[in-house]
């Protein structure tokens, strides 16, 4: 599996449609969707799912009043549950011959929620669009195919994977029963091409998932990993993200893992609706061809993010996105996009 830095061929993202998932406060999300549009397609094609004829329209007319430029901009009709692609969209990897194979795993819905069916079929609708190869990774036995969401895990396209015990090895929201350390470590070298997996402990505070990796911990090279640090020993993302970093700086000691080097990220102040602590973090950022878009939250920490991340991206350009309204929804930026690798010519 290919680095996310590593060329595109395409961003797939999912029109926002389903108006629970932002409850009191959908009016601006299709808003921030077409803001996202309109700096990813400056840089790359942009391919979305639209849920139906009136959600397509709804889509060309807010992106066109943002001014994104349309010859990268591709509208399918294809119905679906929720906009997390990052989760139910297939993972591009590439054979020997630098050919693109996409991976349908399984969705179910982060092993929570009842309405994921449509979703499900969105690695198979991708392909189909893409033109490209699909494959169904399953176990052993050959019966049953295995679940892993694009959230959970992180690459480096160099052999090394970062994933949370969290969300694969707790028994909350188990997503493949019977699968241990072993099983998944040797799931990930067969399909995703990595020779050393770095677990980490918890993710952050208020992860819907129980625990994906992509709002902790991400590559930003094949060396470096920015992880999000809370220095507050009142907040609860204080000692998770404090065993992490210990964590991180014990596997950069091992034989075969090394060089490596962390960078810490802030979080934001915390990002508090009706009660309920939100998943708001600026390791959530998603990196297309030559550019990175940053999730931001109105909080004198954006401005130190956004630099650390100019600094680790050199030559890339740094987009803030508002983020306040979209986290609402439990996610933001990778959350919602997926990468589609370019492939040899």
């Amino acid at each position: 599996m290919p680095a996310e830095w590593a060329p595109h061929r395409a961003t797939w993202i999912c029109w926002p449609h389903h108006e629970p998932d932002w409850p009191g406060k959908f009016g601006p999300i299709p808003w921030v969707y077409a803001e996202i549009v309109r700096a990813l397609a400056a840089h790359e094609p942009v391919e979305i799912l639209c849920h139906d004829e009136r959600v397509r329209a709804d889509a060309q007319a807010m992106i066109a009043a943002h001014g994104a430029r349309a010859a990268n901009v591709r509208l399918h009709v294809v119905p679906s549950d929720r906009v997390w692609l990052r989760d139910s969209a297939p993972m591009g990897v590439l054979d020997d011959a630098g050919g693109v194979h996409l991976l349908d795993w399984a969705f179910t819905g982060w092993a929570k929620y009842p309405n994921w069916q449509q979703d499900a079929e969105a690695a198979r609708t991708v392909a189909a669009l893409a033109g490209l190869p699909r494959l169904e990774p399953g176990r052993p036995d050959g019966r049953t195919r295995i679940v892993l969401e694009g959230g959970g895990i992180d690459v480096n396209g160099a052999g090394l994977l970062l994933t949370t015990e969290e969300w694969l090895l707790s028994d909350v929201q188990v997503r493949n029963p019977g699968f241990d350390r072993q099983a998944y470590e040797a799931l990930f070298r067969t399909w995703l091409g990595v020779r050393r997996t770095i677990w980490l402990g918890d993710g952050c505070v208020g992860d819907d998932t129980h625990g994906h990796v992509d709002d902790i911990a991400r590559f930003v090279d094949a060396e470096t990993i920015v992880l999000a640090v809370e220095p507050d020993p009142a907040d609860d993302n204080h000692a998770r993200s404090l065993d992490n970093l210990r964590r991180l700086e014990s596997a950069a000691r091992e034989p075969g893992v090394g060089p490596l080097r962390v960078v810490t990220l802030p979080f934001p102040r915390p990002v508090v609706m009706n009660g309920e602590r939100l998943p708001a973090s600026y390791a959530n950022f998603y990196l297309a061809n030559g550019v990175v878009l940053v999730p931001t939250f109105n909080d004198p920490n954006d401005r130190i993010a956004l630099d650390t991340l100019a600094r680790v991206l050199p030559g890339r350009t740094v987009v803030g996105i508002h983020a306040v309204d979209l986290v609402w929804g439990l996610g933001t930026l990778h959350c919602l996009t997926q990468q589609e690798p370019l492939g040899a010519s």
